[in-house]
């Protein structure tokens, strides 16, 4: 059985974007909870408050972007961004001087 792979035009990377107060406790509590979401929503944090999340389709972006918008804490900013797997692709990734190769989308998709 031949595996169909997505179109690199067709398949999009959810980015999210924050900076949240964690001054206090209770913005700390916050904080933990929202990133606890996102990880347990299928992101993966690339670097500190920035978290990416691929699908295989825009619809796919929009239904996990709209998750998302009803997790966001009281205070602190928040952005979503969605981009091709093609865009996504063309990243260049530095680790000091040194150039690495952006991720890779998955193999395979978990349906629950």
């Amino acid at each position: 059985m031949r595996r169909e792979v997505p179109s690199e035009y067709k398949g999009m990377w959810l980015f999210v974007i924050f900076d949240l107060p964690v001054g206090e406790k209770i913005q700390r509590k916050a904080y933990a909870k929202f990133r606890k979401k996102l990880l347990s929503e299928g992101f993966s944090m690339l670097q500190f408050s920035v978290y990416a999340r691929y699908g295989t389709s825009r619809e796919n972006a929009v239904t996990y972007a709209n998750r998302v918008k009803n997790i966001i804490p009281r205070e602190g900013e928040v952005r979503l961004i969605s981009i091709t797997d093609k865009q996504f692709g063309d990243m260049e990734v530095f680790y000091g001087k040194s150039r690495r190769n952006s991720e890779e989308p998955p193999d395979q998709l978990m349906l629950f």
